[in-house]
């Protein structure tokens, strides 16, 4: 079994599609936070594929595909520039960016679990990898953009639980001989609906109980 659920072709197209999401919404922080068109392009670059790169660095999988493959280094590029001409259009479109990030998020955590898995890694270690692939990128862009991780924000709604989830449901199906592209598809749009769910009814991770005593100005 390999990291890839469809056929090769349909899952180079839909890898390329989900990093040009990715890769607008770095994009689009960047234009929030003034920057020109290189920060644009760095955040567009490092969003989308900064938690492949961390998960094929962990796993020992070099050159990493980010580097290898030349459609993944430039399809962030064009995203950078369709958001430095266009933003204020691709602002108004937040809706359907959100959707297909959603749709991105499944697929990555899936196929970063199967590839981790792949290069020996055990179930836990697998669902943390495609964590890492579906999510770290966004934390990357964060940091390079001196914002707080909006992974580890309480009040934005959750992003690692259903990346954490479809990536469960893989390493669950890889231990019972279950895989399959048609599983392994029902584990990623698990991923997507709770994403989906998430964004529709403003679902968040709880906080520590009892904190009433440590009130901050948060509150």
């Amino acid at each position: 079994m390999t990291s890839e659920i469809f056929p090769h072709g349909v899952q180079q197209a839909l890898d390329l599609v989900g990093i040009f999401v990715f890769a607008l919404s770095g994009g689009l922080l960047a234009v929030r936070k003034n920057m020109d068109i290189f920060g644009i392009c760095v955040l567009a670059e490092a969003t989308a594929l900064g938690g492949g790169v961390l998960r094929d660095l962990v796993i020992g999988a070099t050159p990493v595909a980010a580097f290898a493959n030349l459609g993944y280094f430039v399809t962030p590029l064009v995203a950078g520039l369709v958001v430095f001409f266009l933003h204020p259009e691709v602002e108004r479109i937040n809706l359907a960016v959100q959707t297909l990030d959603a749709a991105g998020l499944g697929l990555f955590c899936v196929t970063g679990t199967i590839k981790a898995h792949d290069y020996g890694l055990g179930s836990v270690s697998s669902v943390a990898c495609g964590m890492l692939t579906a999510a770290g990128g966004g934390v990357i862009r964060d940091l390079l953009a001196m914002e707080p991780p909006s992974l580890l924000r309480w009040d934005r709604e959750i992003y690692a639980v259903p990346a954490l989830v479809g990536s469960a449901v893989v390493a669950v199906l890889i231990a019972t001989d279950h895989l399959d592209p048609l599983n392994a598809s029902l584990a990623a749009l698990s991923a997507f609906v709770i994403r989906l769910l998430a964004l529709r009814y403003g679902w968040r991770a709880p906080r520590a109980w009892h904190r009433n005593g440590s009130r901050t100005s948060e509150e």
